[in-house]
């Protein structure tokens, strides 16, 4: 006897429908504002030659791109469920936050290695302008998380784009004290210095991300879920004599799910108490951890001997 069990309510996925429309609407904002900067600090790192402007506008053009990315994610969220596509496209934040991870490492690392060099051999920086396009970038980003900020925990993907754009803005307040120094000291270094810093930044917040999504991906045990508390509350209940097969995982963010073979006595089956069983396990692990989609077996004890593994 088994049986799959979720909790669906209008209100509940009207709401739910309501902030994720709400939450892509953030994301375009966030993202024509960031697409519009993009452009302005490219040409400045070419015009002032500085590597914190440079490696500031690489971590923008990842912004624009995670951004992009984050927006269509959002969106392909939003599709209903397919008889392919049982969850619909509720995986793809998590594919996007693995992505944009990924993408800002790449750039972090980058930055220290061309940061070590221009320490060594400092190229020529302008100062001047380059505290404009500083300026001008910090702006940009204020605006962005101000729009990002009352979101930021909705989902990893949204989380991602939050990161982003803060680490981006950092970046920017970097750029302007590296221009300021370089204004009024004339230490090119310090260009190299404040890319060194970003990246420093960028690269443990952007491991912290890519764990979080990667543990997502590789179906781990949500921390919220204690595996041996589950199986203790199961084995509580009336009639009940072991439960295997005990797994839970994560299908996105607010979205765990769970499964489990639970074992009771030959003689549920013969008067009627198998059906209350499964809706006691299924009641208990929906109240006591929060998790509304459970697929449940309940099985005799007889059964026991084919599952070897079990």
């Amino acid at each position: 006897m088994g049986a799959g069990h979720g909790h669906g309510h209008g209100g509940h996925d009207h709401g739910h429908a309501h902030g994720a429309v709400a939450n892509r609407r953030r994301l375009a904002i966030a993202f024509g504002i960031t697409a519009a900067v993009l452009v302005i600090q490219a040409v400045g790192a070419v015009v002032t030659g500085s590597l914190s402007l440079l490696v500031d506008t690489g971590h923008m053009l990842t912004d624009v791109g995670g951004l992009a990315l984050s927006l269509v994610a959002a969106t392909l969220a939003m599709r209903p469920p397919t008889s392919r596509r049982t969850w619909g496209f509720a995986r793809a934040e998590v594919l996007s936050a693995a992505a944009q991870a990924g993408i800002l490492l790449a750039i972090g690392v980058f930055a220290l290695i061309e940061g070590v060099r221009r320490l060594l051999d400092p190229p020529e920086v302008e100062g001047g302008p380059l505290l404009v396009f500083g300026i001008l970038g910090l702006v940009a980003n204020v605006i962005a998380i101000l729009v990002l900020v009352s979101a930021r925990d909705a989902n990893l993907n949204l989380r991602a784009a939050f990161l982003e754009v803060v680490n981006d803005a950092l970046g920017s307040v970097a750029v302007i004290v590296s221009a300021i120094v370089i204004a009024l000291t004339g230490f090119l270094q310090a260009d190299a210095l404040a890319a060194m810093v970003v990246a420093c930044l960028i690269i443990p917040r952007a491991a912290m991300l890519l764990r979080a999504s990667g543990r997502i991906l590789l179906e781990e045990t949500p921390d919220a879920i204690d595996l041996d508390a589950v199986r203790s509350h199961i084995l509580e209940l009336d009639h009940v004599t072991a439960v295997h097969d005990l797994h839970a995982s994560q299908i996105a963010t607010g979205l765990p799910v769970l499964t489990a073979h639970v074992v009771v006595a030959d003689g549920c089956f013969r008067d009627g108490h198998g059906a209350a069983i499964l809706a006691q396990v299924q009641t208990c692990i929906a109240e006591h951890f929060d998790v509304e989609h459970s697929t449940i077996q309940v099985e005799p004890v007889s059964h026991r001997e084919p599952e070897a593994h079990a």
